[in-house]
């Protein structure tokens, strides 16, 4: 299924179908959904020159107007969040279902940043001086957004730059573009000119993006590999950036769980969005107690669950999103029976990118499909016998976004989640995301956070402002 829809750009308050054009393919069935404009250099260059242009002003609207503005936005996704739905489903593949996630969560991201308190504070008032801090904005913030949740993530970039005072240029990504143009479409009268832009590429545009003088900041989503070359090309400007990079969450086990009821669980946040979330689980330490009816649970879970287009309501997981990933997860696939036994899945066909959901048990650390991230449905099914032992094994790894522990003992969970050298730790559950909760990771998974307070201030510079106050 394609659509007709035309798609254009947004650039300074215009919208464009550019000089060149771009094919976007539907990773259900390899046929082209649509054609949308792929900007050149020189059209990125005039929007980072229209954002610039426009930043003055809008740093200087009143904050209430800036608010008003975000929830413009929110309501205006959710009275076209079905065509937005659609448009992802067809772009990224996952079921509608995931999309409707998409857009739930996108106009609740901006709504909370819409209420963001920007207030100075205070921090010395008597009788010599009174001092403040302040939070101004940086300038000009370019979000480079990847193609698992491309509308929601665009949202949770462009909610705290805004309302912030910032101006934004949204780069997509070049295999899921539509649903962010259509989205600079739908709000194109509510900012004003040049306040937000999005530019779509073909994978070319970043890199000018990253070491461009006359952008403030790169919020950037992605691999770890491309994280780094971002950091390279920003260091000349000193750059403010954000990272949120790589991941191979480990999710333990213990011995006291429910196998029965805990099962669907991990097997649902393992596999989620096809496997294609940073912060899923990708690595499973599961107790030696346990280990046999656990893997024999998960492996019946896969082998049952409904792979195909996400426009069929049946459809529990899609297809991986792009030849290049899909490439990729093969790869690992026929790494696996080196290294341990797959007792699910194991299978890709087309046409379209599909992989079975696949469990590999009886496998150790010290190869690639346990110590590298696999983007796509394929989850280590590992064996232990001592706590002290899961906890160093899920530390020994380059990557430290999100980790979990699973028991009936709570008190005993929290402080092993303690201990999990990760931006997040969660007890019971994984990826338990909110926008008030900071979104972050430790080591090679990024640099920063986004969302809560914290996430809102990685869009402003501190200046203290300080006042002497006259002699009595």
């Amino acid at each position: 299924m394609s659509t007709s829809h035309a798609f254009h750009a947004l650039i300074d308050g215009e919208l464009t179908t550019g000089t060149r054009q771009m094919a976007v393919i539907n990773p259900s069935n390899e046929e082209v959904v649509a054609y949308c404009p792929r900007a050149t250099p020189e059209e990125a260059e005039r929007a980072i020159r229209a954002a610039r242009e426009a930043w003055p002003a809008w740093r200087d609207t009143p904050l209430e107007r800036r608010r008003q503005v975000l929830l413009a936005i929110a309501d205006r996704i959710e009275a076209n969040a079905e065509e937005l739905e659609h448009l992802i489903t067809l772009e990224q593949g996952k079921p509608l279902a995931g999309s409707k996630v998409e857009t739930f969560q996108a106009p609740a991201i901006l709504r909370y940043f819409a209420n963001a308190d920007l207030s100075p504070r205070i921090l010395q008032d008597d009788a010599q001086q009174r001092a403040e801090l302040h939070r101004r904005p940086l300038g000009v913030v370019a979000a480079i957004v990847p193609w698992n949740f491309p509308l929601v993530m665009a949202c949770y970039k462009l909610g705290p730059a805004l309302i912030t005072g910032n101006t934004c240029l949204v780069k997509p990504s070049p295999t899921t573009p539509l649903a962010t143009l259509r989205l600079g479409e739908l709000i194109a009268d509510l900012v004003p000119a040049g306040v937000v832009n999005v530019v779509p590429d073909g994978g070319d545009i970043g890199p000018l993006l990253a070491g461009h003088p006359d952008i403030d900041k790169i919020s950037f989503t992605g691999s770890t590999a491309s994280g780094r070359a971002v950091m390279r090309s920003a260091a000349d400007s000193l750059k403010r950036l954000t990272l949120e990079l790589g991941g191979n969450d480990a999710a333990i086990v213990l011995d006291d769980v429910d196998v029965a009821a805990v099962a669907p669980q991990l097997f649902g946040l393992a596999f989620v969005n096809s496997g294609q979330v940073c912060m899923s689980i990708k690595r499973l330490y599961i107790h030696s107690a346990i280990y046999e009816p656990m893997c024999d649970a998960l492996a019946e879970l896969a082998r049952s669950a409904k792979v195909g287009d996400g426009l069929d309501p049946t459809t529990q997981f899609g297809p991986v999103q792009n030849r290049r990933q899909f490439d990729a997860v093969k790869r690992a696939l026929e790494l696996a029976p080196q290294y341990g036994r797959i007792i699910a899945g194991g299978r890709t066909y087309g046409p379209g990118y599909y992989v079975e959901p696949t469990l590999i048990r009886d496998i150790e650390e010290g190869n690639p499909v346990v110590d590298e991230e696999i983007f796509g449905p394929v989850r280590s099914l590992l064996r232990f016998d001592d706590v002290e032992d899961a906890i160093r094994r899920a530390n020994r790894s380059p990557y430290g976004l999100g980790g979990s522990v699973w028991t009936r003992d709570v008190e005993r969970g929290e402080r092993i989640a303690s201990r999990l050298e990760t931006g997040s730790a969660w007890v019971n559950q994984h990826f338990a995301m909110a926008p008030h909760i900071p979104f972050g990771g430790h080591k090679q998974s990024g640099i920063g956070v986004e969302f809560s307070e914290a996430g809102l201030h990685e869009y402003t510079a501190i200046q203290s402002v300080v006042v002497a106050k006259p002699a009595q």
